[in-house]
């Protein structure tokens, strides 16, 4: 076999295994519903307003 083929091979290796792991991901982030991103959305914004109004920061309202 020469170098180009193995080469060849890796590449096509490689690109098997990224889609793997884009699919997964996408697997995982379609499990949500949207009121589950909702909710999350929600916890995190009034996390980062008391962050905020810990370190004395002004909050900007939401858009």
């Amino acid at each position: 076999m020469r170098w180009w083929k193995i080469l060849g091979l890796a590449a096509f290796a490689g690109v098997a295994a990224t889609g793997v792991v884009i699919a997964r991901a996408e697997r995982r982030r379609r499990a949500y519903t949207p009121e589950e991103i909702r909710e999350r959305l929600r916890a995190r914004h009034a996390e980062a307003v008391a962050a905020a109004e810990q370190t004395g920061i002004a909050a900007q309202p939401p858009r």
